[in-house]
């Protein structure tokens, strides 16, 4: 299936590793122009020089979207080779912790860089696109925005932000040909997801390779359908399919891509 982009020009932040990254790679594969985004030089030149090397089209977007001067230059260079159809909020971050861990301060940081850097490329981006009367805003989202952990707390929130803000913008981009959704991904096996539970695996009996160790992990912390973690291109393709014109009918929408973690009709 042509999924159409080529001739769109795609920001996907916090792209350097991980589920941004392998959005970037589908995005580009489709024909989009990408612009990597990251806070190191290094890593975001690696991620657009593979990209370019497989005959796709990538530039990079340094800058902290943590305050606003470091999200109006990521805004600047992402646009300095034409305007960007295509905005992917994917950048975040957590700390494992408690409740009782987690201070005011903590909570404040990552609502911060989980949610008003989000708003604030929204701010810069999507003008343009309601202006052109075509345009595409995806937002990473998760499960733990409807079903929270007694843990994290400061980050289940703000994945529920996240959730909500990209309903909110659909409503207010009616009529514009601009579209704001959400993909909602489960556990994802990337890296630090596969490191952790091989570390704390042997410990809860769970084995000690990753072959005996992935079965019961997936029981244990995220049983679902499809009996396995999830891979980082399934998150890209549900991205992928929202970006282009097959999905103008999709508006305020949440895609979840969890093999059936969440367990909800609706």
């Amino acid at each position: 299936m042509n999924l159409e982009l080529t001739g769109k020009r795609a920001l996907i932040t916090g792209s350097t590793a991980g589920l941004g990254e392998a959005t970037a790679r589908m995005l580009a594969a489709e024909g989009a122009a990408v612009v990597i985004h990251g806070r190191n030089k290094e890593r975001a030149e690696a991620v657009a020089a593979a990209i370019r090397a497989a005959g796709g089209s990538a530039a990079t977007a340094l800058g902290d979207l943590a305050d606003d001067e470091g999200a109006a230059d990521v805004a600047r260079a992402a646009t300095a080779d034409g305007p960007v159809d295509i905005l992917v909020n994917n950048a975040g971050f957590y700390r494992h912790l408690s409740w009782a861990d987690a201070s005011p301060q903590e909570w404040n940081d990552t609502y911060n860089v989980n949610v008003v850097s989000g708003v604030r490329m929204i701010r810069h981006l999507v003008p343009a696109m309601r202006e052109r009367g075509w345009g595409r805003v995806v937002t990473i989202g998760g499960g733990l925005a409807s079903q929270p952990m007694n843990t994290h707390p400061q980050y289940n929130a703000t994945l529920a932000a996240r959730h909500n803000l990209a309903v909110s913008l659909a409503r207010d981009l009616k009529g514009t040909g601009v579209t704001s959704n959400v993909v909602s991904p489960g556990a994802i096996l990337v890296d630090s997801v596969q490191d952790l539970v091989t570390e704390i695996g042997p410990a809860r009996g769970w084995g000690h390779t990753w072959e005996e160790i992935h079965p019961k992990a997936v029981e244990a912390l995220i049983p679902n359908d499809q009996n396995r973690f999830g891979e980082p291109e399934e998150i890209a393709a549900a991205v992928a399919y929202l970006c282009g014109p097959h999905a103008q009918y999709v508006s305020g929408a949440t895609l979840r891509v969890d093999g059936g973690l969440i367990r909800s009709a609706f």
